[in-house]
């Protein structure tokens, strides 16, 4: 048993695939037991499994009501993301289900089969109000599983059939699978899509963000949504003080080059786990910047790792904030990029046919599996 400072301390083998290295302790619980290394040295061994779980909330769009994310409704197909991304502002979701930020989140995935069928529920019921929802929100979408378990799709079926507006954002090329629905839906002027980039170093992406799609490949992603008509833009999320805040130029181009006409950013934050998490991924592949970025995050938060209040979570403060958004700002202004998309249509909204009232009567199952390598 240890604590967050033990956890700091430790110096376990780097996990082949994952963006963490172990699990630390879980801020809800008391006790915290160590388990043997999910790997040997220098990486031998196979490493910790992906293993699929079933979730089955009884409702399944959530309402947000934070002034600074940019949207009120959101659903998400999957709790925990196997893309391992190291700085995920979303790993401490996890310590509600009593499990971990660090490897826990990253291969113990809940997934939500039911999801298109109360999505249908909540669309054709009389009480909703047609309005954009965000595939996801949370966890991306895309991550390797959904390649099997199609649940994203799903979603995107229902969408296209009430002719709802969608935005999509995810790290993912597999979200040009469902290119025939989402141009179904900006035939109505209510799709858009998001790729989030990082990074166009791939050496850099491998650790970072173990299972996302190559930065080569999500521009790809970009250029082939663009060319089939659907309206894409780019996040550079989260950009990483003393890190990657020098590509930020190199990326909006490349982004222009392939075809996106909008494009935001977000400055990283690092709620709870996440800082000792991040920390140690820097320690053990950039140890030669680690002192410099965590002084620069320091610096954009006020003194601190994390910075929740809104209106500052997402940009930061401080003069290496403020030279972050003045570069955003010239280069999107000089590529096209600037200014806000045009808001979805609800216009063509139709309520969809009602699902049968017993949805775990009708619903597809999810077994129980787990999987070692890449979807």
């Amino acid at each position: 048993m240890t604590g967050v400072a033990g956890f700091m301390e430790q110096r376990l083998p780097v996990v082949p695939g994952r963006g963490a290295a172990t699990d630390p302790p879980n801020r809800f619980e008391r006790l915290h037991v160590e388990m043997d290394p999910p790997a040997g040295p220098e990486g031998e061994g196979p490493g910790p499994v992906t293993e699929f779980l079933l979730d089955r909330p009884r409702r399944i769009v959530a309402r947000n009501e934070s002034p600074d994310v940019g949207f009120e409704r959101s659903v998400n197909p999957y709790r925990g993301c196997e893309h391992g991304c190291i700085y995920c502002y979303a790993r401490p979701t996890h310590e509600y289900l009593g499990l971990s930020s660090g490897l826990d989140f990253e291969r113990r995935i809940f997934a939500r089969p039911d999801a298109p069928i109360l999505l249908r529920r909540e669309l054709a019921d009389p009480s909703w109000t047609p309005k954009t929802v965000v595939l996801s929100g949370v966890t991306d979408p895309y991550q390797p599983g959904e390649a099997r378990l199609r649940i994203t799709r799903g979603c995107l079926e229902v969408l296209a059939e009430a002719r709802n507006p969608v935005a999509v954002v995810t790290k993912n090329h597999l979200v040009t699978r469902d290119t025939d629905l989402l141009l179904e839906l900006a035939g109505h002027g209510a799709a858009a899509v998001t790729l989030s980039i990082t990074s166009l170093r791939r050496d850099l992406q491998k650790t970072l963000e173990p299972r996302t799609a190559s930065p080569k490949a999500r521009l790809k992603a970009v250029e082939t949504l663009a060319e089939a008509g659907i309206p894409v833009g780019v996040n550079v999320a989260p950009v990483i003080p003393g890190l990657t805040d020098e590509e930020l130029p190199a990326i909006l181009a490349a982004a222009a080059s392939a075809g996106a006409t909008a494009a935001g950013y977000i400055l990283l934050r690092l709620p709870h786990a996440v800082a000792p998490l991040f920390s140690r991924w820097l320690s053990d592949h950039v140890p030669d910047r680690a002192e410099k970025v965590m002084n620069r995050i320091r610096a954009c938060r006020s003194g601190r790792l994390n910075d929740p209040r809104f209106g500052s979570r997402m940009k930061g403060q401080g003069i290496f904030a403020e030279q972050v958004e003045a570069l955003f700002r010239v280069e999107s202004r000089r590529l096209g990029l600037e200014g806000a998309r045009r808001p979805l249509s609800t216009q063509a909204f139709r309520r969809p046919t009602p699902p049968p009232s017993d949805p775990d009567r009708n619903a597809p199952q999810l077994d129980l599996f787990s999987s070692n390598g890449r979807e």
